[in-house]
């Protein structure tokens, strides 16, 4: 059944893809837009493998690859340990709550200014803004999984005799795993869009600041070559966290 469903997965998943490059390419074709500004994609990905094979630009995807992993790392590891904290301990859960109710609706963008001036110009400012706004659906989703774990469960461990902490590691985190890889599924997506805005905004690498670079100097290939990568980056990194999570959730109905 699951060898029957994984081709049309794959189909469902990329029909959508074609028809936008499709459209893409139709809105150029037909003059909608000028060439000028919306380059054929038969162009732009042109450009791309040629741009793939040079040093520059594996430092720019390096770049951005590092604040991503990085502020991704900081969010998940924050994320887990908080919301495990909270739906175990109610003190720890009374102080969480209205600090997530004020931060979590906040973009975090506007923050920027302010962590520049801060961390500076570097990678400091990037990785934290990436881990700001990754952290809130990371720890929502650990918070909601653990809470919502069976009491027969925690109880039967509690009558075994298994000390408490040991009950967090090996009977609310496993239990609420689903959940939790869930939010990192989200997390990801957040820290794609938001490493490549902060370096669109102030950097002197990375994708984004290829983007910018390309677009003061009117390459419109040039500018949509970044826009690709991140986003092809995205899906591979969804796909194999994807592949993670089925693997980690074999034993789970759901999964």
């Amino acid at each position: 059944m699951m060898s029957r469903l994984l081709p049309s997965n794959l189909v469902l998943g990329i029909a959508p893809i074609v028809l936008v490059i499709a459209l893409w390419q139709g809105l150029v074709s037909f003059g909608f837009a000028p060439a000028v500004l919306l380059p054929p994609p038969g162009f732009v990905f042109s450009r791309l493998l040629q741009q793939l094979v040079t040093l520059t630009f594996q430092q720019e995807i390096a770049a951005t690859l590092i604040r991503l992993f990085a502020g991704f790392a900081i969010a998940v590891v924050l994320g887990v340990s908080i919301g495990i904290a909270a739906a175990a301990s109610p003190a720890i859960n009374a102080v969480v709550r209205p600090i997530v109710r004020v931060l979590a609706p906040l973009p975090k963008v506007a923050l920027y200014p302010a962590l520049l001036l801060l961390l500076g110009f570097g990678h400091g400012s990037k990785v934290t803004l990436v881990a700001a706004d990754a952290l809130f659906p990371i720890l929502l989703s650990t918070y909601y999984g653990a809470s919502t774990v069976e009491q027969k469960l925690i109880w039967s461990a509690m009558a075994a005799g298994t000390p408490r902490y040991e009950i967090l590691f090996k009977v609310v985190l496993p239990a609420a795993m689903p959940s939790i890889l869930t939010g990192c599924r989200i997390g990801l997506v957040i820290s794609c869009i938001v490493v490549f805005l902060a370096e669109m905004i102030t950097s002197t690498d990375g994708l984004g600041h290829a983007l910018v670079t390309a677009a003061r100097t009117f390459q419109a290939v040039d500018m949509f070559v970044p826009l690709i990568t991140i986003s092809l980056l995205g899906l591979i990194l969804n796909g194999l966290l994807g592949a993670v999570r089925s693997y980690l959730l074999r034993g789970f109905p759901e999964a």
